[in-house]
């Protein structure tokens, strides 16, 4: 399987997208939607590595399922607001490479 760079992904979820005369919805109803994936990986986040174990009935989901709701719903609003999420990683990858160039502990790369 060939793997997408984030630009490709930003221009299949226009594609898709686009298809409909609805098109994205509004930021404060993609806030809505992001808030409500982000809960439901937090759910099975809980029932995988916590104390609550689903219920009988309880469909079953994945953290990878979420995790895709989850860049799918960053796509949409990245794309409705024209924000190129590459340029957006990059910039973000800078701030924590500066920020936190002394904060975490490197793992020793010698061999001795």
């Amino acid at each position: 399987m060939s793997k997408k760079t984030l630009e490709e992904i930003q221009q299949e979820v226009d594609r898709y997208i686009s298809q409909f005369k609805e098109g994205y919805f509004s930021p404060l109803v993609m806030m809505a939607r992001m808030s409500e994936e982000v809960g439901e990986l937090a759910r099975e986040v809980n029932h995988r590595f916590g104390e609550k174990p689903k219920k009988p009935d309880e469909q079953e989901n994945s953290i990878e399922m979420e995790l895709g709701d989850i860049l799918f719903i960053t796509v949409c609003f990245a794309n409705s607001l024209g924000i190129d999420l590459t340029d957006a990683f990059d910039q973000i990858m800078s701030k924590f490479k500066t920020r936190d160039a002394n904060r975490w502990t490197p793992v020793n790369t010698d061999s001795n």
